[in-house]
Protein backbone atom coordinates (compact mmCIF):
# COMPACT_ATOMS: atom_id res chain seq x y z
CA UNK A 1 0.00 0.00 0.00
CA UNK A 2 1.28 3.24 -1.17
CA UNK A 3 1.99 5.56 2.17
CA UNK A 4 0.31 9.03 2.36
CA UNK A 5 2.74 11.80 1.48
CA UNK A 6 4.00 13.53 4.58
CA UNK A 7 1.93 17.33 5.03
CA UNK A 8 3.76 19.96 3.31
CA UNK A 9 2.67 23.45 2.47
CA UNK A 10 5.24 26.14 1.98
CA UNK A 11 5.75 29.01 4.81
CA UNK A 12 4.21 26.39 7.45
CA UNK A 13 6.41 25.23 10.11
CA UNK A 14 7.02 21.37 10.45
CA UNK A 15 8.40 19.71 13.47
CA UNK A 16 10.88 16.56 12.02
CA UNK A 17 11.94 13.08 13.95
CA UNK A 18 14.46 11.34 12.49
CA UNK A 19 15.37 8.50 14.81
CA UNK A 20 18.70 6.13 14.61
CA UNK A 21 18.09 2.95 13.22
CA UNK A 22 16.44 0.39 15.66
CA UNK A 23 17.31 2.99 18.34
CA UNK A 24 20.95 2.89 18.06
CA UNK A 25 23.46 6.04 18.49
CA UNK A 26 23.30 8.08 15.56
CA UNK A 27 25.93 10.42 16.81
CA UNK A 28 29.08 8.71 18.60
CA UNK A 29 30.79 11.95 19.80
CA UNK A 30 31.03 15.98 19.74
CA UNK A 31 32.59 15.41 16.55
CA UNK A 32 29.60 14.08 14.84
CA UNK A 33 27.33 16.50 16.57
CA UNK A 34 29.05 19.33 15.27
CA UNK A 35 29.63 17.67 11.37
CA UNK A 36 25.55 16.73 11.60
CA UNK A 37 24.46 20.50 12.56
CA UNK A 38 27.62 21.90 9.76
CA UNK A 39 25.67 19.92 7.56
CA UNK A 40 22.16 21.36 8.65
CA UNK A 41 23.10 24.56 7.88
CA UNK A 42 24.32 24.12 4.78
CA UNK A 43 21.41 22.43 3.26
CA UNK A 44 18.76 24.23 5.09
CA UNK A 45 20.55 27.26 3.10
CA UNK A 46 20.58 25.75 0.09
CA UNK A 47 16.84 24.79 0.35
CA UNK A 48 15.43 27.73 1.80
CA UNK A 49 14.28 26.18 5.09
CA UNK A 50 14.76 28.11 8.34
CA UNK A 51 15.42 26.12 11.15
CA UNK A 52 13.71 27.64 14.19
CA UNK A 53 15.05 24.79 16.86
CA UNK A 54 16.45 21.65 17.37
CA UNK A 55 18.16 18.74 19.92
CA UNK A 56 20.33 16.29 18.87
CA UNK A 57 19.80 13.75 21.15
CA UNK A 58 21.83 10.27 21.25
CA UNK A 59 19.60 8.02 18.60
CA UNK A 60 17.40 11.14 17.13
CA UNK A 61 17.03 14.46 16.00
CA UNK A 62 14.43 17.04 15.98
CA UNK A 63 13.54 20.22 14.25
CA UNK A 64 11.53 22.73 13.48
CA UNK A 65 11.31 23.81 10.48
CA UNK A 66 9.68 26.44 8.03
CA UNK A 67 10.22 25.58 4.17
CA UNK A 68 9.45 28.34 1.64
CA UNK A 69 8.54 26.38 -0.63
CA UNK A 70 5.98 22.88 -1.10
CA UNK A 71 9.08 19.78 -1.01
CA UNK A 72 11.68 21.76 0.45
CA UNK A 73 12.16 20.12 4.10
CA UNK A 74 11.72 16.66 1.95
CA UNK A 75 15.19 17.66 -0.24
CA UNK A 76 16.28 18.77 2.94
CA UNK A 77 16.62 15.94 4.58
CA UNK A 78 17.33 13.71 2.03
CA UNK A 79 20.20 15.61 0.99
CA UNK A 80 21.52 15.83 4.92
CA UNK A 81 20.86 11.98 5.33
CA UNK A 82 23.71 11.46 2.00
CA UNK A 83 25.64 13.73 3.72
CA UNK A 84 26.31 13.19 7.00
CA UNK A 85 25.82 9.33 6.65
CA UNK A 86 28.47 8.64 4.44
CA UNK A 87 30.54 11.28 6.56
CA UNK A 88 29.75 9.28 9.69
CA UNK A 89 30.55 5.63 8.21
CA UNK A 90 33.48 7.21 7.23
CA UNK A 91 34.73 8.50 10.20
CA UNK A 92 33.86 4.90 12.37
CA UNK A 93 34.74 3.17 9.66
CA UNK A 94 31.28 1.47 9.34
CA UNK A 95 29.16 0.68 6.59
CA UNK A 96 25.01 0.38 5.78
CA UNK A 97 22.22 2.90 7.23
CA UNK A 98 21.95 4.62 10.21
CA UNK A 99 18.60 6.07 10.18
CA UNK A 100 15.86 4.40 11.00
CA UNK A 101 13.12 4.81 7.37
CA UNK A 102 11.89 7.67 6.65
CA UNK A 103 11.72 10.89 9.08
CA UNK A 104 8.32 11.61 10.38
CA UNK A 105 6.98 15.37 10.53
CA UNK A 106 4.05 17.34 10.83
CA UNK A 107 2.88 20.54 10.40
CA UNK A 108 2.59 23.25 13.25
CA UNK A 109 0.57 26.67 13.39
CA UNK A 110 0.08 29.43 15.47
CA UNK A 111 2.42 30.89 18.11
CA UNK A 112 0.86 28.77 20.65
CA UNK A 113 1.94 25.47 19.11
CA UNK A 114 4.78 26.84 17.75
CA UNK A 115 6.33 27.93 20.82
CA UNK A 116 4.97 24.59 22.44
CA UNK A 117 7.20 23.08 20.18
CA UNK A 118 10.39 24.89 20.63
CA UNK A 119 9.67 24.13 24.48
CA UNK A 120 9.08 20.35 23.41
CA UNK A 121 12.23 20.36 21.14
CA UNK A 122 14.65 21.56 23.95
CA UNK A 123 13.01 20.17 27.16
CA UNK A 124 14.21 16.68 25.52
CA UNK A 125 17.72 16.35 27.45
CA UNK A 126 15.42 17.16 30.21
CA UNK A 127 12.66 14.99 30.11
CA UNK A 128 15.67 12.35 29.18
CA UNK A 129 17.06 13.03 32.27
CA UNK A 130 20.92 13.63 30.89
CA UNK A 131 20.49 17.18 32.21
CA UNK A 132 19.10 19.07 35.15
CA UNK A 133 17.76 22.15 32.88
CA UNK A 134 17.90 22.84 29.32
CA UNK A 135 20.37 25.74 29.14
CA UNK A 136 23.05 22.42 30.48
CA UNK A 137 22.89 20.85 27.50
CA UNK A 138 25.17 21.90 24.48
CA UNK A 139 23.76 20.28 21.55
CA UNK A 140 19.91 22.35 21.06
CA UNK A 141 18.68 26.06 20.09
CA UNK A 142 18.30 26.46 23.62
CA UNK A 143 21.42 28.79 24.41
CA UNK A 144 20.33 30.89 21.30
CA UNK A 145 16.83 31.22 21.73
CA UNK A 146 17.03 32.00 25.38
CA UNK A 147 20.39 33.93 26.16
CA UNK A 148 21.11 35.08 22.64
CA UNK A 149 24.48 33.19 21.73
CA UNK A 150 25.08 33.24 18.37
CA UNK A 151 24.10 29.89 16.07
CA UNK A 152 24.11 30.99 12.07
CA UNK A 153 21.45 27.76 12.20
CA UNK A 154 18.87 29.04 13.35
CA UNK A 155 15.99 31.89 11.53
CA UNK A 156 13.37 33.24 14.51
CA UNK A 157 10.13 31.88 13.77
CA UNK A 158 7.08 34.66 13.85
CA UNK A 159 5.73 33.07 16.75
CA UNK A 160 9.19 33.97 18.56
CA UNK A 161 9.74 37.68 17.35
CA UNK A 162 6.27 38.49 18.81
CA UNK A 163 7.39 37.58 22.09
CA UNK A 164 9.16 41.37 21.90
CA UNK A 165 9.92 44.61 20.77
CA UNK A 166 13.28 44.02 20.83
CA UNK A 167 15.92 41.02 21.69
CA UNK A 168 16.32 41.41 25.01
CA UNK A 169 12.73 41.41 25.73
CA UNK A 170 12.29 38.62 23.59
CA UNK A 171 14.90 36.15 25.11
CA UNK A 172 13.62 37.21 28.75
CA UNK A 173 10.05 36.06 27.25
CA UNK A 174 11.58 32.96 25.89
CA UNK A 175 13.25 31.97 29.29
CA UNK A 176 9.64 33.05 31.42
CA UNK A 177 8.12 30.17 28.84
CA UNK A 178 10.34 27.28 30.55
CA UNK A 179 9.44 28.52 34.15
CA UNK A 180 6.22 26.54 33.96
CA UNK A 181 6.26 23.21 33.01
CA UNK A 182 4.57 21.63 29.49
CA UNK A 183 1.32 20.27 30.41
CA UNK A 184 1.45 16.22 29.50
CA UNK A 185 -1.81 17.13 27.50
CA UNK A 186 0.24 19.28 25.01
CA UNK A 187 3.48 16.62 25.24
CA UNK A 188 0.77 13.88 24.27
CA UNK A 189 -0.87 15.75 21.56
CA UNK A 190 3.01 17.20 20.38
CA UNK A 191 3.87 13.13 19.96
CA UNK A 192 0.60 12.22 18.68
CA UNK A 193 0.76 14.46 15.61
CA UNK A 194 3.92 13.48 14.69
CA UNK A 195 3.17 10.01 15.29
CA UNK A 196 0.91 10.25 12.81
CA UNK A 197 1.69 13.37 10.45
CA UNK A 198 -0.77 15.45 10.73
CA UNK A 199 -1.28 19.01 11.44
CA UNK A 200 -0.73 20.58 15.16
CA UNK A 201 -2.73 23.58 15.71
CA UNK A 202 -6.28 25.26 16.50
CA UNK A 203 -9.48 23.53 14.43
CA UNK A 204 -9.46 26.19 11.98
CA UNK A 205 -5.73 25.73 10.99
CA UNK A 206 -6.35 21.61 11.12
CA UNK A 207 -9.32 22.63 8.54
CA UNK A 208 -7.38 25.17 6.79
CA UNK A 209 -4.71 22.25 5.96
CA UNK A 210 -7.38 19.90 5.07
CA UNK A 211 -9.05 22.50 2.35
CA UNK A 212 -5.94 23.15 0.69
CA UNK A 213 -4.20 19.37 0.76
CA UNK A 214 -7.37 17.23 0.61
CA UNK A 215 -6.99 14.84 3.05
CA UNK A 216 -7.57 14.56 6.94
CA UNK A 217 -5.12 16.64 9.21
CA UNK A 218 -6.08 15.61 12.47
CA UNK A 219 -4.94 12.70 14.52
CA UNK A 220 -7.43 9.13 14.72
CA UNK A 221 -8.06 7.76 17.89
CA UNK A 222 -5.50 5.18 18.83
CA UNK A 223 -7.96 2.69 19.57
CA UNK A 224 -11.48 2.30 18.14
CA UNK A 225 -14.30 1.59 20.34
CA UNK A 226 -15.51 -1.89 19.94
CA UNK A 227 -19.34 -1.90 17.91
CA UNK A 228 -21.80 -3.67 19.22
CA UNK A 229 -23.14 -7.27 18.19
CA UNK A 230 -25.64 -8.01 16.53
CA UNK A 231 -28.41 -10.01 18.19
CA UNK A 232 -28.77 -14.03 16.96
Amino acid sequence: MARNPRPDLPGIAQHVIQRGNDRMPCFYDDEDRRRYLTALRHVATRYTCAIHAYVLMTNHVHLLATPASTGAVSRMMQTLGRLYVSDFNARHKRTGTLWEGRYKSCLVGGNRYVLACHRYIELNPVRAAMVAKPCDFLWSSHAANASGTNDPLLRPHPAYLSLGRNTNERLQAYRALFDEVLSAQDIDDIRAYIQQQRALGSERFRAAVEQKLGRCASIRPAHRPPTARKAL
